[in-house]
């Protein structure tokens, strides 16, 4: 069968691409013209051009097809025109699924966020039963992605096949970007991490996150949220695998969340003095302040989502980001495992 896969170029898209052709699946990619596709090198895949936010050119991509991954997001902690992230992730979704309805697709798996699910909760972990508010979102993006996912709930509502899917904290090799997770790692490797904040993530190997989205396709109910993850883990154990892989030091300084604020805010200033994107995210360091930990077993009882090692992950990202140049190589003995361009 013919899927459509948006984002393909990005970290997970371009694994979700692999894993349905693995499948036996027919896959078309809608990426933009100016879009980087060293992650789609090497696949068979049907290139179809255009923009989320152009109708036209989605009815072009959905023709023909039986099944929409919708993995694209405009996935940023700052933008000088916060506008663009809520075009990109709630009118781009608003589009996507009407252009599915009206070509007939058999089912639309949207991608959502951990984000619009993992709030503090009294008592226990937040799951896919967990009601959150817009308010409860800190940041454009994780709004913008509430929106998104309150669209595609709408549409499954109405009687279109949607299912969403809610990926945590994806690791592993061909982060091209790379992320921002990818950011924490790169860091750690070239010895830009003096100290960490007390925050916590879920971690998921990414290529199982892409397994997820195919096992929701077929065997997801429609108008479900399935969250995909695996280990919830505190940014610390997270920095001390890193280095029980590698040999490097794990960072030992606590940096308290007001003084990473402040230094935020500084950046902040600074960026506009200086025209560039701040290198510390005021909402990358206010969304530090909550544990993103979840309750994921919902995907396995129902999808048999079984994700693998998250130390395995790691340590294939590890190898992947020194063999493709974003950190000094290290030494034969330091990994186990060997990761191809």
């Amino acid at each position: 069968m013919t899927c459509l896969v948006t984002g393909a170029n990005g970290f997970v898209g371009s694994h979700l691409a692999r894993t349905l052709i693995e499948h036996g699946d027919q896959v078309r990619v809608l990426v933009r013209p100016e879009s980087d596709l060293r992650a789609l090198e090497g696949l068979p895949v049907d290139i179809a051009y255009g923009d989320l936010r152009d109708p036209a050119a989605l009815a072009a991509a959905v023709r023909g097809v039986k099944r929409v991954f919708h993995a694209a997001a405009d996935y940023r902690l700052w933008a000088s025109r916060p506008q663009e992230i809520y075009d990109t992730n709630v009118r781009g979704t608003q589009n996507l699924l009407e252009a599915a309805r009206r070509e007939g697709a058999e089912r639309f798996i949207y991608t959502s966020s951990v984000a619009t699910i993992a709030v503090e909760q009294p008592s226990g972990l937040p799951n896919e039963q967990t009601e959150t508010e817009l308010s409860e979102m800190v940041g454009h993006y994780k709004r913008s992605k509430y929106l998104a996912e309150r669209e595609a709930l709408r549409a499954a509502q109405d009687g279109f096949p949607v299912i969403v899917v809610n990926p945590t904290t994806p690791v592993g090799p061909g982060d091209w970007k790379p992320t921002p997770t990818g950011r924490i790692i790169l860091d750690f490797l070239n010895g830009r991490m003096p100290a960490y904040l007390q925050t916590g993530l879920n971690l998921v190997p990414v290529e199982d996150v892409a397994t997820g989205h195919w096992l929701a396709a077929e065997r997801g109910r429609i108008g479900e949220r399935y969250i995909l993850g695996s280990r919830n883990l505190m940014l610390k154990e997270i920095l001390d695998m890193l280095a029980a892989i590698t040999g490097l030091p794990s960072p030992w300084v606590r940096l308290p969340h007001t003084v990473a604020l402040a230094f935020g805010h500084a950046d902040q200033l600074l960026s506009r003095l200086l025209d560039r994107p701040p290198r510390i995210p005021l909402e990358g360091v206010r969304m530090a302040r909550h544990k993103m930990f979840v309750d994921g077993s919902k995907a396995q009882r129902e999808l048999g989502f079984e994700p693998g090692s998250v130390e395995v992950a790691l340590e294939r990202a590890i190898n992947w980001y020194r063999h493709n140049h974003y950190a000094p190589a290290g030494s034969p003995r330091e990994t186990k495992y060997n990761v191809a361009a």
